[in-house]
């Protein structure tokens, strides 16, 4: 979802380097994976089109913070709905 992001904090031996991959545009999202010792961050489309990547040895990595956009699911939505009182009661 547009404005999903990623922020990776590397070990960059004497300091530490934060990156960081935001879906930016609508429909896009952004993925991690860890395969073979690398950690890949990606911003996908709709299609599953990769647009760019990020690559990081995972040795090297401190921590991998997600932080999505706040959704409103219909649940949320449902609550602020304010109580209507029982007629019966």
């Amino acid at each position: 979802m547009k404005g999903d992001r990623v922020e990776i904090v590397v070990d960059a031996g004497d300091t530490t380097r934060t990156y960081e991959v935001v879906a930016s545009r609508a429909g896009r999202r952004v993925e991690t994976a860890v395969r073979r010792g690398v950690v890949e961050v990606s911003e996908v489309t709709r299609n599953g089109s990769v647009v760019r990547t990020a690559r990081f040895m995972a040795t090297r990595v401190l921590a991998l913070v997600e932080q999505p956009v706040p959704r409103q699911d219909s649940s949320e939505r449902s609550a602020e709905r304010p109580l209507r009182e029982d007629p019966q009661a």
